[in-house]
């Protein structure tokens, strides 16, 4: 194992632990996951100042994550950490986030709840798609993709767009929304005019307790990447895209590659050399 993946190890293992503390330790994983490479130095007292909380709370946080105590997650910190080049390190950190937020993704999504969707969307006539904000472009490209398997798939971009189509579908077709807070009520009122008409409503969010799970008929939940409070959950958004992935990949194992004429389109795009 490289240190970049033992790095990525330990993180994915840090925040999935995290967020079964309570706010006073919370705030210890919180310092060490935004600042891993700094408290591999600092001591006990130093740590517990930076999350304003006490050293004995650092400790009993340590312990929660499944360490033995801080020393030993200081230890286990600084066998993962990358050497070489820190401006090296920095510029490709990004990397590492994202494999680590896809596998933090990996571990909380219900491979069950992917294959509902599928199957729901394999008997629908149409399927609907709603979100807006982050959550827009993925839907975007999962409409564009899904296109090109052959299914009646329809993406409004404007948020009353997406209400209107939502109050015309039937029983039998299918409503998807993505939602990072799952609590969009743009989308929640197209939600809720799916429901309403009957349509089975399916549901890609990050948080297992929110409005658009309990009205879902079929929730795919990727759990959290980001820090709570990013402005821009890029992270999180990673695991929504591999999940739209994984409910178009298997749509695809279900029908065929593509329709008729669709490679014909993306090669007619495509311009000859002058």
């Amino acid at each position: 194992m490289t240190r970049l993946d033992s790095s990525v190890s330990i993180m994915a293992r840090l925040r999935a632990a995290a967020g079964a503390l309570g706010p006073s330790e919370r705030r210890v994983a919180d310092v060490v996951l935004a600042a891993p490479g700094a408290v591999v130095e600092w001591s006990t007292s130093e740590l517990a100042e930076a999350a304003g909380t006490a050293p004995a709370t650092v400790i009993r946080a340590c312990q929660s994550l499944g360490f033995r105590g801080f020393q030993h997650l200081r230890l286990e910190l600084a066998r993962a950490l990358p050497v070489g080049d820190p401006e090296e390190s920095a510029t490709l950190q990004p990397f590492a986030d994202a494999i680590d937020a896809l596998r933090h993704s990996a571990d909380a999504v219900d491979a069950a709840a992917i294959e509902a969707a599928v199957e729901a969307m394999v008997r629908a006539d149409r399927v609907v798609l709603v979100g807006n904000g982050f959550s827009g472009p993925p839907l975007q490209d999962a409409a564009l993709r899904l296109s090109t398997l052959g299914r009646r798939v329809e993406a409004p971009i404007d948020v009353l767009g997406q209400q209107f189509a939502c109050q015309s579908v039937r029983p039998g077709d299918v409503t998807l929304a993505l939602s990072y807070s799952g609590a969009n009520a743009h989308t929640l009122a197209a939600c809720r005019a799916a429901h309403a008409a009957g349509a089975t409503l399916v549901a890609v969010t990050t948080f297992a307790q929110s409005p658009i799970a309990r009205l879902a008929d079929i929730v795919v939940v990727t759990g959290q990447a980001n820090r709570a409070h990013d402005v821009d959950p890029f992270l999180t958004r990673l695991g929504h895209l591999v999940a739209l992935h994984a409910i178009h990949a298997g749509l695809a194992r279900r029908s065929p590659l593509t329709v008729p004429g669709m490679r014909d389109v993306v090669a007619d795009a495509l311009a000859d050399d002058a």
